[in-house]
């Protein structure tokens, strides 16, 4: 049975078209990816430059990764006052392949990279930045989370064992290295 988690990370959007009437923009974006749909966090930066640096995690079924997650669709829409939001545009990626590839691998890791926005009017403006890692199974995804906690964290050097451990092996060699300088000193003497 084929089945993934999809991690899309959305780092952030430039040169996309600015809809506000009145005052700064802040954008936000939908990610659908077959029948799931995430939003976005609203963006921070300036206008011209949008970020949001956010990950986001799609559950795929044997269903999805065979037909239904061909393309993730990423929204960009406008939290405009006066309004219900604005849209200003979408990415369309295709991300098949991706999925191909990391069912034949176990795990595929695409870097962020940019993609076209289109317009209503099927022009472009701007470009969203998109990265993908797909893994193959929710085992692995668990194992490779953890491993990723546990590299993050680094080595537990606060643990008391830990400490009396590296505290007795220290005293050991210390006093075992005077006691072969001492017997040294003698024999020259």
């Amino acid at each position: 049975m084929k089945t993934g988690i999809l991690e899309v990370l959305l780092v952030n959007a430039k040169g996309i078209r600015h809809t506000n009437i009145v005052g700064t923009p802040s954008y936000y974006v939908i990610i659908e990816c077959g029948f799931q749909s995430q939003r976005s966090k609203t963006s921070r930066g300036k206008n011209e430059k949008p970020c949001w640096n956010e990950k986001f995690i799609f559950d795929l079924s044997s269903f999805d990764c065979n037909m239904n997650s061909t393309y993730l669709t990423c929204k960009i829409m406008d939290t405009e006052l006066f309004t219900n939001g604005g849209f200003v545009g979408e990415a369309k990626v295709h991300i098949g392949g991706i999925i191909t590839e990391g069912i034949n691998q176990g795990y595929i890791d695409i870097k962020p990279a940019a993609y076209n926005v289109v317009l209503e009017d099927d022009t472009y403006k701007g470009q969203i930045k998109i990265g993908f890692k797909f893994i193959a199974n929710k085992e692995n995804y668990m194992m490779r989370k953890q491993e990723s906690i546990a590299e993050e964290k680094g080595p537990s050097h606060n643990s008391i064992c830990g400490s009396i451990w590296r505290i007795s092996w220290w005293k050991f060699l210390f006093f075992y290295n005077n006691k072969i300088n001492s017997k040294d000193k003698q024999k020259r003497n």
